[in-house]
């Protein structure tokens, strides 16, 4: 049975430092799952200094992001507990991050015209996630943001990507063995032990 850390805190706290600390103190093979779609030429150069902040020749990488579907004007998202359920031969697996999960599939649902996305939509993906790391027997890492933390957004779509976050994290914190909240490049044990 899967092993689950859930790694919390606001932007800039040291989380995937600290994810990836965590899985090279594990014994390999180790799986990256990046969630970041290189949407823009800033967010290119932070998906570069992420690649150089980790050892490739130590970590195989996943990208579990939006594809454009050619001549269709849409995008094709990758089912993320199904990418986990195929990580068998792994020992462990870091999805970096949750939250940019979440914008993907309220992006996704926008791009087809679906209903939006909400907290019940969210809480039992995440509970996919969960039964998938279950299934298998490495050590599942899972980075998030802690987006609730500041002023309350000005707008519906920032509010709903907020709520969604948090029903995530709650969720996953429940789920998970051992949960971290970094800040200032500090853990801080909130469940299990570090």
């Amino acid at each position: 049975m899967g092993r689950i850390i859930l790694i919390t805190g606001g932007c800039r706290s040291g989380k995937s430092a600290y994810g990836l600390a965590r899985g090279v103190e594990l014994a390999g093979p180790r799986l990256f799952v990046a969630t970041c779609p290189p949407l823009d030429d800033e967010m290119r150069e932070r998906i570069t200094r992420h690649r150089m902040a980790r050892d490739e020749s130590m970590w195989d990488t996943c990208e579990a992001v939006p594809h454009a579907v050619p001549l269709a004007n849409t995008v094709s998202l990758p089912d993320l507990a199904k990418v986990l359920e195929g990580a068998g031969k792994y020992n462990v697996v870091l999805v970096d991050c949750l939250t940019l999960w979440i914008g993907n599939m309220m992006h996704d649902r926008e791009v087809r015209g679906a209903e939006l996305l909400t907290e019940q939509d969210v809480a039992k993906k995440c509970r996919g996630l969960l039964e998938a790391a279950r299934g298998n027997s490495g050590t599942f890492i899972f980075v998030t943001n802690e987006t609730g933390m500041g002023i309350i957004p000005d707008n519906p779509s920032a509010r709903l990507f907020r709520d969604l976050s948090g029903r995530c994290n709650q969720v996953m914190a429940v789920g998970a063995d051992e949960v971290v909240l970094m800040t200032c490049g500090l853990p801080l044990k909130i469940k299990g032990w570090l």
